[in-house]
């Protein structure tokens, strides 16, 4: 399958794609400049500062955004205008890093020490009342978070454990029984992931310049390799969710050393996405 550029190096650590017709295509994000990149259908890129970091992101169900910022939340409306959260703590070694919606519209979004210290880092939840929650720490560097089509499986990667992890997913209990999915093999480090329609698991290989899937049993059978080194993020989108965006970052590489990191690129697996699932909020 071939993987084709869709923009110059627009963003130093490109990270959380997603695509919702609310937003007519494509957001992701220049996480440490703390911009939302967003792709008109002309192929032009646009961005919107929203702080230090701009972490995750979704699409509310009445319009607008919720964010992952720095130390916390902050919600866009249909209007643009944006409204901050309290934050979630005061010190400045740890920051957010990348989340997902629940099936019950709850907003998720883990964080990560700046030094990648190990057990640093938690993931919480934001609810629909903009209440808080933490339900995991001990956490390094939090990254993909995504349900399986029925909503019974959540898949989460701890890129510092070299594996996805599987949960089973119900409203009351949460996120629940956590156990490996699979290893990544050859020290592979899982970033971020989406899921397809056949419940297939896709994640990029942060330090292997490729995007992997998993069958729901946890086989791999695709393998696609990226013209950049630092692969962090894929999502389907498209009009019939039949195209698989990928960004990529150069944080850390050495100037010139990898000529098209920081790209967006596109892939167009034979099998199609779901639509990206909302913030109730």
């Amino acid at each position: 399958m071939r993987v084709e550029q869709v923009t110059a190096p627009v963003a130093y650590h490109g990270e959380g794609p997603v695509w919702s017709p609310r937003w007519g295509g494509l957001r992701w994000l220049d996480m440490l400049a703390g911009d939302v990149l967003s792709l008109d259908g002309d192929g032009n890129v646009s961005r919107s500062h929203v702080g230090p970091v701009a972490a995750a992101l979704r699409p509310r169900r009445n319009g607008g955004a919720v964010i992952g910022i720095e130390r916390g939340f902050l919600l866009e409306d249909p209007d643009g205008s944006r409204t901050p959260l309290p934050e979630l703590w005061s010190s400045d070694d740890v920051r957010m890093n990348e989340g997902g919606c629940d099936p019950d519209g709850r907003f998720y979004c883990g964080s990560m020490a700046y030094d990648q210290r190990s057990g640093a880092a938690s993931l919480y939840r934001l609810d629909a009342d903009l209440t808080v929650a933490v339900v995991l720490s001990g956490v390094t560097v939090s990254n993909g978070l995504e349900w399986s089509p029925d909503g019974s499986r959540a898949y989460y990667n701890d890129t510092a454990t070299h594996r996805i992890s599987v949960f089973d997913y119900d409203r009351e209990s949460g996120l629940t029984d956590r156990r490996t999915f699979v290893e990544i093999p050859d020290g592979g480090q899982p970033d971020g992931l989406t899921v397809d329609v056949e419940g297939g698991v896709w994640t990029a290989i942060v330090n292997g310049g490729a995007v992997h899937r998993y069958t729901p049993d946890g086989r791999l059978d695709e393998v696609l390799t990226v013209p950049a080194r630092k692969v962090t993020a894929c999502t389907f989108g498209g009009a019939k969710l039949d195209e698989l965006f990928i960004t990529t970052s150069r944080e850390g590489l050495p100037e010139g050393a990898d000529p098209l990191a920081g790209a967006l690129f596109r892939a167009s697996p034979q099998i199609a996405g779901r639509p990206v699932r909302e913030f109730a909020g």
